[in-house]
Formats: structure tokens, C-alpha cells, sequence
């Protein structure tokens, strides 16, 4: 194991902000991995792991304790005809890499889900999902490191508590360090059912209707792009964490409150979950919109992107403005999505 000067964790994450950390350590392998936290642990250093870094904004001030990098990589498949297609992914598996391969084996379950940064350890975290899939719904199993414990633990889909961009993993952080990924794919060219309305409109099918793999994956390709939801160095609205905050689901007393316009979808709770970027833009809050170096995205209102040298502090103020906009037009407190270190939105 090599622990070096930690240099800004800003070249770190996909929205470039960040200080530097005390130490940090590059894991390439599973001991690796485990012994960088494992010993962080046991000697009282603050450890913050990080794979694809598009889900953190990390302070300014950088991290006082060790970063460690996840840079493990495999997968192994088992597949037969009853089956489906079982893949074992290493945390550090880049995610859409995952998915563009199962497009090409003709796996299918995953294929709403391209273009998606960062790593396939961090999807079971945040229950990743776009375009109505959701990774739970072809997750067989996570095996994990309990940093509590300080041993493996191997979770069923079932053990995971997945709900809406949650789980088991997000409501206890900074105990369970992802190791691998099991995900169980069935063996057809044809997607899963399309349940979001616009890719169904994109690829000219009625909602619930099948696609061919190859066409799902290009239509959510060019979907995620025009939205700037796809990573490119030369373009700023990717500058970012994706969606910074995350729908409200609603009690129905305050989904009642709602404009008329305000989309609504029921939940099997009994709750509703409405859309952020439609309160974000109906609160006034326009495309493009900066402070300092961090702006609204020009291509859709739920990203904050990092303009001209934006940072961490520049993004959180430009968060807390969208916020109260959305809660003083319409009482609903948007939450954000991605993880804040050494941060909050006060």
C-alpha cells in the first residue's frame, strides 16, 4: 500500500471542485482496498473513498484524513439459457462500460441506464436509476466490507433496503465499502419494457413496449447528451453531478398543494413523487443562472456546473438560491442528491 500527499480531489470528481487531502492511497486491487480503510480505521484517520467521483462535492478546504481511490477492476460471467447472464463487477468497474458491454452480449435490464458516470460500486448506494430502470431491479447481490465489524458481508437484493436513489448502504454511511456487484441479466436482444414516456417517444414506441438493446442505449445516449448528462471534457454543462437534487416524494396533503401543472406520479405508498426540475424551472429559476464560477446548467435546470474555476463554496450558494426559490414558490424542500463532504446547504 502507497500513501502519498493527498493533490486537490477536485481532479478527483466530475464536477472539478474540491481541496487537497492528508493522504491519499490509489487501491488497484481488492487488499488493497480493504487494508487502505481497514487500517485508516483502526489508527483514527477520517478515510472518504471515492471511485467515480460523480456523486461528491467535496470543500474547498479539502479532506483533514485519507483518500482512497478505487481502481479495482474484473468481471466475471457466468451464463446458461435458464439462467440469464450473472455478472460479478469489481467496485471500480467504470458503470457505463458495464452496460455498453451488456448491450453488445445482448444481456438485458441495464440498458436504460447508459451514459451514467462513475463506478458500478456506487450504484447499489444511490439505487442508481434513469429512463424507468433502476439497478435493484437486476441486483442479485453486493459484497461488501463492514468498516464496523471488520469483516465481508454479502447482501441478497432483498437485504439491501433499496427505495428511491436510497439503500441500506446511504442510510449507514461510511460503513459498507462496496467490493463487487452482482448483477442477473436475461439473455435477449430485446430491452426491458420502456416505461418513460420521452425514450418511448424517442424511439417511436408506444410505453411499454420492447426495443432492440442497441437502439435503447443510443436513444438514451443522445437523451443524456442533450440534457449535458454525459461526460465531455470540452463541455461544461458536464461539469457536474448530474441531477443535484433529487425528486420530492410527497405525503398526498402536500402533493394536494400543488399547482395543477405539477407533474404527479403515485407511488405504491400511497405517496407522490413529483418533479424537481419542473418545480426548479416554474420558481424562476432560469437556465444558465451563476454565481460566481458555478451555473445552472444551459441544457437543463436540475444540473449546477462548474463554469470558469467555480468552487465548492460557489456550487453550495448557488444550491441554497435554487432551494429556497423551490420552497418559497411552492413549499416543497428540495433535498440534494449527491454526497456532501465538509459541506451542507444551510
Amino acid at each position: 500500500m502507497h500513501v502519498t500527499a493527498g493533490t486537490r480531489l477536485a481532479e478527483h470528481t466530475t464536477l472539478r471542485v474540491g481541496g487537497p487531502a492528508a493522504e491519499i492511497v490509489v487501491a488497484d486491487d481488492e487488499a488493497t482496498l480493504v487494508a487502505a480503510v481497514a487500517e485508516a480505521d483502526a489508527t483514527g484517520i477520517p478515510a472518504l473513498v471515492i471511485a467515480g467521483g460523480s456523486n461528491l462535492v467535496i470543500a474547498d478546504e479539502g479532506y483533514a484524513g485519507r483518500a482512497v481511490l478505487v481502481r479495482t477492476r474484473g468481471i466475471t460471467v457466468e451464463a446458461d439459457s435458464c439462467g440469464g447472464a450473472w455478472l460479478t463487477i469489481a467496485a471500480g468497474e467504470p458503470w457505463d462500460d458495464v452496460v455498453a458491454r451488456a448491450v453488445g452480449e445482448e444481456w438485458a435490464g441495464v440498458e436504460a441506464l447508459s451514459g451514467i458516470p462513475g463506478s458500478t460500486g456506487a450504484t447499489p448506494i444511490q439505487n442508481v436509476g434513469a429512463y424507468g430502470q433502476e439497478v435493484a431491479a437486476v441486483l442479485a447481490r453486493v459484497r461488501t466490507y463492514d468498516r464496523v465489524a471488520g469483516v465481508q458481508r454479502t447482501f441478497a437484493s432483498a437485504d439491501c433496503g433499496f427505495g428511491y436513489r436510497s439503500s441500506r448502504f446511504k442510510q449507514e454511511p461510511g460503513r459498507w465499502l462496496v467490493l463487487d456487484v452482482t448483477l442477473q441479466l436475461r439473455l435477449s436482444a430485446s430491452s426491458e419494457p420502456i416505461r418513460y414516456a420521452e425514450l418511448a417517444r424517442r424511439l417511436g414506441v408506444e410505453p411499454g413496449s420492447r426495443a432492440r438493446l442497441d437502439a435503447v442505449r443510443a436513444a438514451v445516449l443522445d437523451l443524456r447528451r442533450t440534457k449535458g448528462m454525459v461526460l465531455d471534457p470540452d463541455d461544461h454543462d458536464t461539469w457536474s453531478v448530474g441531477s443535484f437534487f433529487t425528486n420530492p416524494v410527497l405525503d398526498p396533503g402536500a402533493a394536494a398543494g400543488l399547482p395543477d401543472g405539477a407533474p404527479r406520479f403515485e407511488q405504491a405508498d400511497g405517496r407522490v413523487k413529483t418533479s424537481a426540475a419542473w418545480l426548479i424551472d416554474h420558481a424562476g429559476i432560469e437556465r444558465g443562472r451563476s454565481r460566481e464560477g458555478a451555473a445552472i446548467s444551459t441544457k437543463h435546470v436540475l444540473a449546477i456546473t462548474n463554469r470558469d474555476g467555480a468552487t465548492a463554496a460557489d456550487v453550495v450558494a448557488l444550491a441554497v438560491e435554487v432551494r429556497d426559490a423551490v420552497e418559497a414558490a411552492f413549499g416543497v424542500r428540495l433535498e440534494p442528491e449527491p454526497v456532501l463532504v465538509g459541506l451542507s446547504l444551510t
